[in-house]
């Protein structure tokens, strides 16, 4: 319906800086013609959105416009409630909880109608995960430089000094984002390899960017060594190889064995750790490096039992 559409394209408005046509276009499936009638229909129902022409042009609301009528129903409590309920299996944090309230209270759905559920509460377990979790949280907010203890995967442990950015969930760990004084580049720290963070009485070196942007750079610029790997794997291991390796089927045979392709990051431990636990029903076909590598690692392992 075009009036749910005139309201989608506002919201997209006032959560984004200015937005050329195109976007638009494609974010609602429609004709760029029919964004222009939209933004005219909108101009004439006193929402300021200003039209910039050129290159860079597209459209913005100005800054002095804000939507004060209750805009969000039920299905938009459901989500929000979801979400808020997953960090805070994750995170102990009475303001978190506190917001958690304060949206419940205003939805009209059954509270306990909830069927999507986030539950993040591993996060929470050992090394102190949710103390730090709060200390880098006041860190970010101070604006101010956080020093801790960091242990890398060669076991070398340093001191290091950072401007946090923001808090990251990714790859089923917590991480912290921040700008390094030391490497003078942005960095991902993982939580649990963090011991005695201190927030210093050191203001930020430079304005950061935000943490959105910031993160979509830091990912495009992967430095990280990858190896590619052709596998044999039995049928038992099927849902194993897919869910723990997250490669690519190549081939299979009549049996259910099959072959899989894998483009992985060279020195992560997690896929080299799968890779033994899954014993003798896979076999690696290339790389030869990988061969021996795996074959020393098997060695050393027997000879703690001989």
């Amino acid at each position: 319906m075009k009036i749910d559409r005139l309201l989608g394209i506002t919201i997209y408005l006032l959560n984004h800086n200015k937005v050329n046509a195109k976007v638009l276009a494609s974010k609602f499936e429609v004709s760029l013609r029919t964004i222009q009638r939209d933004i005219e229909t909108l101009c004439k129902a006193g929402i300021p959105v200003v039209s910039y022409v050129g290159v860079d042009g597209g459209y913005e609301i100005l800054d002095s416009f804000k939507m004060e009528r209750q805009i969000a129903g039920d299905n938009d409590y459901f989500y929000i409630i979801s979400a808020l309920q997953g960090l805070a299996s994750a995170y102990e944090n009475p303001k978190v909880e506190a917001t958690l309230e304060k949206v419940k209270s205003v939805s009209n759905r059954n509270k306990a109608d909830l069927d999507i559920v986030l539950d993040f509460s591993v996060l929470k377990e050992g090394r102190n995960i949710n103390g730090n979790l709060k200390i880098l949280e006041e860190a970010i907010v101070q604006k101010c430089v956080v020093s801790f203890k960091y242990t890398n995967m060669e076991n070398i442990t340093t001191t290091k000094s950072v401007e946090p950015v923001a808090m990251v969930y990714k790859w089923y760990s917590w991480y912290l984002f921040a700008y390094s004084l030391e490497k003078k580049d942005y960095r991902l720290y993982k939580l649990v390899r963090m011991k005695e963070p201190v927030l210093t009485n050191k203001s930020m070196s430079i304005i950061h960017e935000s943490a959105e942007v910031l993160l979509k750079k830091n990912e495009e610029k992967d430095t990280r060594q990858y190896i590619d790997i052709k596998l044999f794997c039995k049928s038992e291991i099927r849902m194993k190889a897919i869910e723990y390796l997250n490669g690519a089927i190549e081939s299979e045979y009549e049996n259910g064995d099959f072959i899989m392709n894998l483009h992985l990051p060279e020195n992560e431990q997690l896929w080299f750790g799968t890779l033994l636990s899954l014993g003798n029903l896979v076999k690696v076909i290339e790389p030869e490096e990988l061969k021996g590598r795996l074959c020393s690692k098997c060695s050393d392992i027997l000879n703690l039992y001989v």
